[in-house]
Protein backbone atom coordinates (compact mmCIF):
# COMPACT_ATOMS: atom_id res chain seq x y z
CA UNK A 1 0.00 0.00 0.00
CA UNK A 2 1.32 3.46 -0.90
CA UNK A 3 2.84 5.44 1.96
CA UNK A 4 1.03 8.46 0.49
CA UNK A 5 -2.41 6.84 0.45
CA UNK A 6 -3.77 9.63 2.66
CA UNK A 7 -2.96 12.19 -0.07
CA UNK A 8 -4.62 10.24 -2.89
CA UNK A 9 -7.38 12.08 -4.74
CA UNK A 10 -10.97 11.15 -4.00
CA UNK A 11 -11.31 10.02 -7.60
CA UNK A 12 -8.21 7.87 -7.30
CA UNK A 13 -9.37 6.24 -4.06
CA UNK A 14 -12.82 5.58 -5.53
CA UNK A 15 -11.26 3.85 -8.55
CA UNK A 16 -8.94 1.73 -6.38
CA UNK A 17 -11.89 0.68 -4.23
CA UNK A 18 -13.91 -0.20 -7.31
CA UNK A 19 -11.19 -2.50 -8.65
CA UNK A 20 -10.67 -4.09 -5.20
CA UNK A 21 -7.04 -2.93 -5.18
CA UNK A 22 -7.90 -1.37 -1.83
CA UNK A 23 -10.58 -2.05 0.76
CA UNK A 24 -12.66 0.61 2.46
CA UNK A 25 -11.53 -0.70 5.84
CA UNK A 26 -7.88 -0.25 4.80
CA UNK A 27 -8.50 3.28 3.55
CA UNK A 28 -10.57 4.21 6.60
CA UNK A 29 -8.10 2.77 9.10
CA UNK A 30 -5.23 4.59 7.36
CA UNK A 31 -6.99 7.93 7.73
CA UNK A 32 -8.12 7.25 11.30
CA UNK A 33 -4.54 6.37 12.26
CA UNK A 34 -3.35 9.63 10.70
CA UNK A 35 -6.02 11.59 12.56
CA UNK A 36 -4.90 10.00 15.82
CA UNK A 37 -1.29 10.90 15.06
CA UNK A 38 -1.71 14.48 13.80
CA UNK A 39 -5.00 16.00 14.85
CA UNK A 40 -4.00 16.59 18.44
CA UNK A 41 -1.84 19.33 16.93
CA UNK A 42 -3.99 20.38 13.97
CA UNK A 43 -7.35 20.41 15.81
CA UNK A 44 -9.41 19.98 12.64
CA UNK A 45 -12.02 17.56 14.02
CA UNK A 46 -14.74 18.39 16.50
CA UNK A 47 -15.77 14.72 16.69
CA UNK A 48 -14.14 11.59 15.26
CA UNK A 49 -16.54 8.65 14.89
CA UNK A 50 -13.92 5.96 14.45
CA UNK A 51 -15.98 2.95 15.52
CA UNK A 52 -18.94 3.90 13.34
CA UNK A 53 -16.67 4.68 10.38
CA UNK A 54 -14.96 1.28 10.55
CA UNK A 55 -18.32 -0.45 10.84
CA UNK A 56 -19.62 1.41 7.79
CA UNK A 57 -16.42 0.67 5.87
CA UNK A 58 -16.82 -3.02 6.63
CA UNK A 59 -20.36 -2.89 5.29
CA UNK A 60 -19.13 -1.17 2.11
CA UNK A 61 -16.55 -3.93 1.65
CA UNK A 62 -19.22 -6.58 2.10
CA UNK A 63 -21.32 -4.83 -0.54
CA UNK A 64 -18.34 -4.74 -2.89
CA UNK A 65 -17.68 -8.44 -2.39
CA UNK A 66 -21.29 -9.10 -3.34
CA UNK A 67 -20.93 -6.99 -6.50
CA UNK A 68 -23.00 -4.11 -5.10
CA UNK A 69 -21.93 -0.48 -5.42
CA UNK A 70 -23.91 2.22 -3.65
CA UNK A 71 -22.60 4.98 -5.87
CA UNK A 72 -19.58 7.03 -6.95
CA UNK A 73 -18.28 7.51 -3.39
CA UNK A 74 -18.58 3.85 -2.40
CA UNK A 75 -16.25 3.19 0.52
CA UNK A 76 -14.50 6.59 0.40
CA UNK A 77 -13.80 8.14 3.83
CA UNK A 78 -14.83 11.80 4.02
CA UNK A 79 -15.91 14.24 6.75
CA UNK A 80 -18.48 17.00 7.13
CA UNK A 81 -18.54 20.41 8.75
CA UNK A 82 -20.07 20.33 12.22
CA UNK A 83 -23.17 22.26 11.20
CA UNK A 84 -24.52 19.34 9.13
CA UNK A 85 -26.88 17.28 11.28
CA UNK A 86 -25.77 13.70 11.86
CA UNK A 87 -28.18 11.27 13.48
CA UNK A 88 -26.93 10.13 16.87
CA UNK A 89 -23.76 12.26 16.66
CA UNK A 90 -23.34 15.67 18.28
CA UNK A 91 -23.79 18.64 15.96
CA UNK A 92 -22.58 21.73 17.81
CA UNK A 93 -22.02 24.22 14.95
CA UNK A 94 -18.98 25.45 16.85
CA UNK A 95 -21.13 26.55 19.78
CA UNK A 96 -20.80 25.56 23.43
CA UNK A 97 -24.55 26.09 23.73
CA UNK A 98 -25.09 23.18 21.30
CA UNK A 99 -22.45 20.82 22.70
CA UNK A 100 -25.09 18.27 23.68
CA UNK A 101 -27.25 18.63 20.59
CA UNK A 102 -27.76 15.10 19.20
CA UNK A 103 -29.95 15.19 16.07
CA UNK A 104 -32.28 12.29 15.37
CA UNK A 105 -31.84 12.50 11.61
CA UNK A 106 -29.15 13.40 9.10
CA UNK A 107 -29.01 16.57 7.04
CA UNK A 108 -30.01 15.91 3.44
CA UNK A 109 -26.40 16.31 2.26
CA UNK A 110 -25.24 13.67 4.76
CA UNK A 111 -28.05 11.33 3.71
CA UNK A 112 -26.96 11.71 0.09
CA UNK A 113 -23.29 11.13 0.86
CA UNK A 114 -24.15 7.91 2.68
CA UNK A 115 -26.50 6.81 -0.11
CA UNK A 116 -23.60 7.25 -2.55
CA UNK A 117 -21.47 4.97 -0.37
CA UNK A 118 -19.31 7.47 1.52
CA UNK A 119 -17.92 6.57 4.93
CA UNK A 120 -18.30 9.48 7.34
CA UNK A 121 -15.24 9.87 9.56
CA UNK A 122 -16.66 12.56 11.81
CA UNK A 123 -17.48 16.24 12.20
CA UNK A 124 -15.07 19.03 11.36
CA UNK A 125 -14.36 22.00 13.59
CA UNK A 126 -15.71 25.44 12.69
CA UNK A 127 -16.13 28.95 13.97
CA UNK A 128 -18.99 29.69 16.34
CA UNK A 129 -22.28 29.56 14.45
CA UNK A 130 -20.28 29.75 11.18
CA UNK A 131 -19.36 33.39 11.73
CA UNK A 132 -15.92 34.97 12.06
CA UNK A 133 -14.29 33.57 15.21
CA UNK A 134 -14.06 30.33 17.13
CA UNK A 135 -15.85 30.12 20.45
CA UNK A 136 -13.49 30.96 23.35
CA UNK A 137 -13.72 27.36 24.62
CA UNK A 138 -12.43 25.93 21.31
CA UNK A 139 -8.79 25.71 20.28
CA UNK A 140 -8.86 26.82 16.61
CA UNK A 141 -7.54 24.52 13.86
CA UNK A 142 -3.93 25.07 12.82
CA UNK A 143 -2.81 25.79 9.26
CA UNK A 144 -0.79 22.68 8.24
CA UNK A 145 1.37 24.69 5.85
CA UNK A 146 2.50 27.25 8.43
CA UNK A 147 1.09 27.47 11.95
CA UNK A 148 1.60 31.24 12.01
CA UNK A 149 -0.97 31.73 9.25
CA UNK A 150 -4.75 31.97 9.15
CA UNK A 151 -6.76 28.85 8.33
CA UNK A 152 -9.70 30.78 6.91
CA UNK A 153 -13.20 30.80 8.37
CA UNK A 154 -15.67 29.38 9.07
CA UNK A 155 -14.95 25.99 7.45
CA UNK A 156 -11.52 25.99 9.09
CA UNK A 157 -11.58 22.32 10.11
CA UNK A 158 -12.71 21.27 6.64
CA UNK A 159 -9.79 23.10 5.07
CA UNK A 160 -7.18 21.78 7.48
CA UNK A 161 -8.38 18.16 7.48
CA UNK A 162 -8.63 17.89 3.69
CA UNK A 163 -5.24 19.53 3.13
CA UNK A 164 -3.51 17.44 5.79
CA UNK A 165 -4.73 14.07 4.52
CA UNK A 166 -7.21 13.55 7.35
CA UNK A 167 -10.07 12.87 4.91
CA UNK A 168 -10.34 12.56 1.12
CA UNK A 169 -12.86 15.39 0.82
CA UNK A 170 -15.10 17.42 3.08
CA UNK A 171 -18.20 19.57 3.12
CA UNK A 172 -18.03 23.23 4.03
CA UNK A 173 -20.45 26.12 3.97
CA UNK A 174 -20.09 29.62 2.58
CA UNK A 175 -22.09 32.66 3.72
CA UNK A 176 -19.51 35.38 3.11
CA UNK A 177 -16.50 33.36 1.91
CA UNK A 178 -16.20 30.39 4.23
CA UNK A 179 -15.56 27.73 1.59
CA UNK A 180 -13.26 30.00 -0.38
CA UNK A 181 -11.09 31.42 2.43
CA UNK A 182 -10.06 28.05 3.96
CA UNK A 183 -9.71 26.55 0.49
CA UNK A 184 -7.21 29.17 -0.61
CA UNK A 185 -5.33 29.21 2.72
CA UNK A 186 -4.97 25.41 2.70
CA UNK A 187 -4.30 24.86 -1.00
CA UNK A 188 -7.64 23.24 -1.87
CA UNK A 189 -10.25 23.31 -4.59
CA UNK A 190 -13.47 24.63 -3.07
CA UNK A 191 -16.84 24.92 -4.78
CA UNK A 192 -19.55 27.33 -3.65
CA UNK A 193 -22.50 26.17 -5.74
CA UNK A 194 -25.31 28.35 -6.98
CA UNK A 195 -27.65 29.23 -4.11
CA UNK A 196 -30.35 26.54 -4.16
CA UNK A 197 -28.26 23.97 -6.06
CA UNK A 198 -27.62 22.06 -2.79
CA UNK A 199 -30.21 21.52 -0.08
CA UNK A 200 -29.70 23.23 3.28
CA UNK A 201 -32.19 20.98 5.12
CA UNK A 202 -30.66 19.92 8.41
CA UNK A 203 -27.78 22.43 8.15
CA UNK A 204 -27.49 24.91 11.04
CA UNK A 205 -27.95 28.38 9.53
CA UNK A 206 -25.89 31.51 9.86
CA UNK A 207 -27.98 33.50 7.38
CA UNK A 208 -30.37 31.37 5.35
CA UNK A 209 -30.62 33.53 2.23
CA UNK A 210 -26.81 33.71 2.03
CA UNK A 211 -25.80 30.18 3.13
CA UNK A 212 -24.33 27.79 0.54
CA UNK A 213 -23.16 24.20 1.18
CA UNK A 214 -20.45 22.74 -1.03
CA UNK A 215 -17.43 20.45 -1.36
CA UNK A 216 -13.83 21.18 -0.36
CA UNK A 217 -11.50 18.83 -2.23
CA UNK A 218 -8.06 18.36 -3.75
CA UNK A 219 -9.14 18.80 -7.38
CA UNK A 220 -11.93 20.06 -9.59
CA UNK A 221 -12.71 16.46 -10.58
CA UNK A 222 -13.14 15.50 -6.92
CA UNK A 223 -15.43 18.49 -6.39
CA UNK A 224 -17.47 17.46 -9.43
CA UNK A 225 -17.93 13.96 -8.00
CA UNK A 226 -19.12 15.25 -4.62
CA UNK A 227 -21.40 17.92 -6.09
CA UNK A 228 -23.05 15.33 -8.30
CA UNK A 229 -24.00 13.42 -5.15
CA UNK A 230 -25.23 16.25 -2.90
CA UNK A 231 -26.98 18.50 -5.45
CA UNK A 232 -30.63 18.41 -6.44
CA UNK A 233 -34.22 19.11 -5.37
CA UNK A 234 -35.26 18.23 -1.85
CA UNK A 235 -38.80 18.07 -0.44
CA UNK A 236 -37.34 19.10 2.94
CA UNK A 237 -35.94 22.34 1.52
CA UNK A 238 -38.37 24.38 -0.59
CA UNK A 239 -35.51 26.69 -1.64
CA UNK A 240 -33.61 23.82 -3.29
CA UNK A 241 -33.83 24.35 -7.04
CA UNK A 242 -36.17 22.11 -9.00
CA UNK A 243 -33.52 21.28 -11.57
CA UNK A 244 -32.06 18.02 -12.77
CA UNK A 245 -28.48 17.35 -11.68
CA UNK A 246 -25.98 17.12 -14.55
CA UNK A 247 -23.20 14.54 -14.55
CA UNK A 248 -20.50 17.03 -13.60
CA UNK A 249 -17.73 14.45 -13.66
CA UNK A 250 -18.67 13.30 -17.17
CA UNK A 251 -18.37 16.84 -18.55
CA UNK A 252 -15.20 17.74 -16.64
CA UNK A 253 -13.08 17.51 -19.78
CA UNK A 254 -15.00 20.24 -21.59
CA UNK A 255 -12.12 22.68 -21.28
CA UNK A 256 -12.12 26.41 -21.95
CA UNK A 257 -11.33 26.57 -25.67
CA UNK A 258 -13.37 29.44 -27.10
CA UNK A 259 -14.80 30.39 -23.70
CA UNK A 260 -14.92 34.09 -22.89
CA UNK A 261 -12.91 34.76 -19.74
CA UNK A 262 -13.71 38.00 -17.97
CA UNK A 263 -10.56 39.70 -16.66
CA UNK A 264 -11.29 42.63 -14.31
CA UNK A 265 -9.41 45.85 -14.96
CA UNK A 266 -10.29 47.55 -11.67
CA UNK A 267 -9.12 45.21 -8.90
CA UNK A 268 -8.08 47.07 -5.75
CA UNK A 269 -6.24 46.18 -2.54
CA UNK A 270 -4.13 43.50 -4.22
CA UNK A 271 -0.76 42.45 -2.81
CA UNK A 272 1.98 41.05 -5.04
CA UNK A 273 1.19 37.38 -4.34
CA UNK A 274 -2.52 37.75 -5.08
CA UNK A 275 -1.84 39.69 -8.28
CA UNK A 276 0.74 37.14 -9.44
CA UNK A 277 -1.77 34.32 -8.99
CA UNK A 278 -4.38 36.15 -11.07
CA UNK A 279 -1.90 37.04 -13.82
CA UNK A 280 -0.53 33.50 -13.98
CA UNK A 281 -4.00 31.96 -14.06
CA UNK A 282 -5.01 34.27 -16.89
CA UNK A 283 -1.99 33.12 -18.90
CA UNK A 284 -2.80 29.45 -18.32
CA UNK A 285 -6.42 29.88 -19.39
CA UNK A 286 -5.41 31.78 -22.51
CA UNK A 287 -2.92 29.05 -23.43
CA UNK A 288 -5.81 26.58 -23.09
CA UNK A 289 -7.87 28.55 -25.61
CA UNK A 290 -9.91 30.94 -23.48
CA UNK A 291 -10.68 34.34 -24.98
CA UNK A 292 -9.84 37.27 -22.68
CA UNK A 293 -12.48 39.94 -22.25
CA UNK A 294 -11.68 42.99 -20.14
CA UNK A 295 -14.51 43.80 -17.74
CA UNK A 296 -15.11 46.45 -15.11
CA UNK A 297 -16.40 45.16 -11.80
CA UNK A 298 -19.23 46.96 -10.05
CA UNK A 299 -18.32 48.76 -6.82
CA UNK A 300 -18.18 45.89 -4.34
CA UNK A 301 -17.02 47.50 -1.09
CA UNK A 302 -20.41 48.89 -0.14
CA UNK A 303 -22.02 45.52 -0.81
CA UNK A 304 -19.45 43.79 1.42
CA UNK A 305 -20.10 46.33 4.16
CA UNK A 306 -23.88 45.94 3.92
CA UNK A 307 -23.46 42.15 3.94
CA UNK A 308 -22.89 42.51 7.68
CA UNK A 309 -26.39 43.91 8.20
CA UNK A 310 -28.01 41.24 6.05
CA UNK A 311 -26.08 38.50 7.81
CA UNK A 312 -26.76 40.00 11.23
CA UNK A 313 -30.52 40.15 10.97
CA UNK A 314 -30.78 36.59 9.62
CA UNK A 315 -28.39 35.37 12.34
CA UNK A 316 -30.65 37.04 14.91
CA UNK A 317 -33.56 35.00 13.55
CA UNK A 318 -31.51 31.79 13.60
CA UNK A 319 -30.63 32.33 17.29
CA UNK A 320 -33.92 33.79 18.42
CA UNK A 321 -34.62 30.87 20.79
CA UNK A 322 -31.37 31.30 22.73
CA UNK A 323 -30.28 34.92 22.26
CA UNK A 324 -30.30 37.12 24.28
CA UNK A 325 -31.68 34.71 26.92
CA UNK A 326 -28.37 32.79 27.03
CA UNK A 327 -26.08 35.54 25.84
CA UNK A 328 -23.37 34.70 28.40
CA UNK A 329 -22.74 31.41 26.61
CA UNK A 330 -21.93 33.14 23.31
CA UNK A 331 -18.54 34.37 22.16
CA UNK A 332 -18.06 38.08 21.55
CA UNK A 333 -17.93 37.90 17.72
CA UNK A 334 -21.19 36.05 17.16
CA UNK A 335 -22.94 37.97 19.95
CA UNK A 336 -21.88 41.23 18.31
CA UNK A 337 -23.26 40.15 14.95
CA UNK A 338 -26.59 39.17 16.49
CA UNK A 339 -26.72 42.45 18.43
CA UNK A 340 -26.25 44.28 15.13
CA UNK A 341 -29.07 42.33 13.53
CA UNK A 342 -31.42 42.94 16.45
CA UNK A 343 -30.68 46.66 16.41
CA UNK A 344 -31.73 47.26 12.80
CA UNK A 345 -34.86 49.24 11.99
CA UNK A 346 -37.04 48.47 9.00
CA UNK A 347 -35.32 51.28 7.09
CA UNK A 348 -31.88 49.97 8.12
CA UNK A 349 -32.81 46.59 6.67
CA UNK A 350 -34.41 47.93 3.50
CA UNK A 351 -31.26 49.71 2.37
CA UNK A 352 -28.99 46.65 2.20
CA UNK A 353 -31.80 44.64 0.58
CA UNK A 354 -32.04 47.21 -2.20
CA UNK A 355 -28.26 47.29 -2.50
CA UNK A 356 -28.21 43.50 -2.72
CA UNK A 357 -30.68 43.58 -5.61
CA UNK A 358 -28.66 46.26 -7.39
CA UNK A 359 -25.28 44.54 -6.98
CA UNK A 360 -26.76 41.18 -8.01
CA UNK A 361 -28.06 42.82 -11.17
CA UNK A 362 -24.71 44.45 -11.84
CA UNK A 363 -22.89 41.13 -11.44
CA UNK A 364 -25.40 39.47 -13.76
CA UNK A 365 -24.86 42.23 -16.32
CA UNK A 366 -21.07 41.77 -16.08
CA UNK A 367 -21.46 38.05 -16.68
CA UNK A 368 -23.81 38.56 -19.63
CA UNK A 369 -20.93 39.25 -22.02
CA UNK A 370 -18.65 36.43 -20.78
CA UNK A 371 -18.74 32.77 -19.83
CA UNK A 372 -16.82 33.07 -16.57
CA UNK A 373 -15.07 35.65 -14.46
CA UNK A 374 -11.52 35.41 -13.08
CA UNK A 375 -11.32 36.85 -9.57
CA UNK A 376 -9.09 36.94 -6.50
CA UNK A 377 -10.36 35.39 -3.30
CA UNK A 378 -8.60 37.96 -1.15
CA UNK A 379 -6.57 41.04 -1.96
CA UNK A 380 -4.04 40.01 0.69
CA UNK A 381 -3.23 36.55 -0.59
CA UNK A 382 -2.31 34.83 2.67
CA UNK A 383 -2.71 36.83 5.89
CA UNK A 384 -0.76 35.80 8.97
CA UNK A 385 -2.43 35.44 12.35
CA UNK A 386 -0.41 38.42 13.58
CA UNK A 387 -1.61 40.55 10.68
CA UNK A 388 -5.22 39.48 11.25
CA UNK A 389 -4.96 40.42 14.93
CA UNK A 390 -3.35 43.77 14.14
CA UNK A 391 -6.04 44.61 11.58
CA UNK A 392 -8.84 43.92 14.08
CA UNK A 393 -12.45 43.23 13.15
CA UNK A 394 -14.07 46.60 12.55
CA UNK A 395 -16.89 46.62 9.96
CA UNK A 396 -14.49 48.22 7.51
CA UNK A 397 -11.73 45.64 7.90
CA UNK A 398 -14.23 42.79 7.67
CA UNK A 399 -15.73 44.32 4.53
CA UNK A 400 -12.29 44.73 2.96
CA UNK A 401 -11.61 41.03 3.57
CA UNK A 402 -15.00 40.08 2.07
CA UNK A 403 -14.72 42.41 -0.93
CA UNK A 404 -14.30 39.61 -3.49
CA UNK A 405 -16.37 36.92 -1.78
CA UNK A 406 -19.51 38.23 -0.02
CA UNK A 407 -21.04 39.90 -3.11
CA UNK A 408 -21.26 36.46 -4.78
CA UNK A 409 -23.06 35.08 -1.73
CA UNK A 410 -25.48 37.98 -2.07
CA UNK A 411 -26.00 37.27 -5.77
CA UNK A 412 -25.91 33.48 -5.39
CA UNK A 413 -23.59 32.85 -8.36
CA UNK A 414 -21.36 29.73 -8.27
CA UNK A 415 -17.64 30.09 -7.67
CA UNK A 416 -14.72 27.65 -7.82
CA UNK A 417 -11.59 28.37 -5.79
CA UNK A 418 -8.33 26.92 -7.11
CA UNK A 419 -4.76 26.83 -5.76
CA UNK A 420 -2.60 29.10 -7.90
CA UNK A 421 0.74 29.69 -6.24
CA UNK A 422 2.75 29.93 -3.02
CA UNK A 423 4.00 32.84 -0.96
CA UNK A 424 7.61 33.18 0.10
CA UNK A 425 6.55 31.89 3.52
CA UNK A 426 5.30 28.63 1.99
CA UNK A 427 1.58 29.34 2.25
CA UNK A 428 -0.79 28.60 -0.67
CA UNK A 429 -2.36 31.35 -2.76
CA UNK A 430 -5.71 30.88 -4.49
CA UNK A 431 -8.04 32.54 -6.96
CA UNK A 432 -11.64 31.94 -7.96
CA UNK A 433 -13.69 31.53 -11.12
CA UNK A 434 -17.25 32.88 -11.03
CA UNK A 435 -19.83 31.34 -13.34
CA UNK A 436 -23.37 31.87 -14.51
CA UNK A 437 -26.08 30.62 -12.18
CA UNK A 438 -26.29 26.81 -12.32
CA UNK A 439 -23.24 26.56 -14.60
CA UNK A 440 -21.17 24.61 -12.12
CA UNK A 441 -20.29 22.28 -14.99
CA UNK A 442 -18.62 25.15 -16.86
CA UNK A 443 -16.46 26.38 -14.01
CA UNK A 444 -15.55 22.84 -12.96
CA UNK A 445 -14.41 22.10 -16.51
CA UNK A 446 -12.37 25.32 -16.45
CA UNK A 447 -10.83 24.33 -13.13
CA UNK A 448 -9.97 20.89 -14.44
CA UNK A 449 -8.34 22.40 -17.53
CA UNK A 450 -6.26 24.66 -15.30
CA UNK A 451 -5.23 21.72 -13.12
CA UNK A 452 -4.27 19.65 -16.15
CA UNK A 453 -1.80 22.40 -17.03
CA UNK A 454 -0.49 23.20 -13.53
CA UNK A 455 0.55 21.31 -10.40
CA UNK A 456 -0.39 23.69 -7.59
CA UNK A 457 -3.24 21.40 -6.48
CA UNK A 458 -0.73 18.56 -6.02
CA UNK A 459 1.26 20.41 -3.37
CA UNK A 460 1.15 18.95 0.15
CA UNK A 461 1.87 20.61 3.51
CA UNK A 462 5.16 19.76 5.29
CA UNK A 463 3.75 17.44 7.97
Amino acid sequence: MSAELHYESLDGIARRLKTHELSSVEATRTILDRIARLDGRLRSYATVTAERALRDASERDADSSAGVSRGPLHGVPIAVKDLCNTAGIATAAGMSINARNIPDRDATVVTRLKAAGAVILGKLQMTEGAYGAHHPTIVPPVNPWNADYWTGVSSSGSGVATAAGLCFASLGSDTGGSIRFPSTMNGLTGLKPTWGRVSRAGVFPLAESLDHVGPMCRSALDAALVLGVIAGPDPDDPTAAQRAVPDYAASIGGGVDGKRLGVPTNLIGMDADAQRAIDAARAVFLDAGALPVEVTLPELDEAALKWLSLCGVEAALAHEATFPARRAEYGAELAGLIDLGRSLSALDLARPQLLRARVSGQIERTLSSIDMLLMPVMGVAAPSLAAMKAAGRSPETVAARLRYTAPFDMSGHPTLTLPGGMTGEGVPVGFQIVGHSFDEAGILAAGHAYQQATAWHLGRPPL
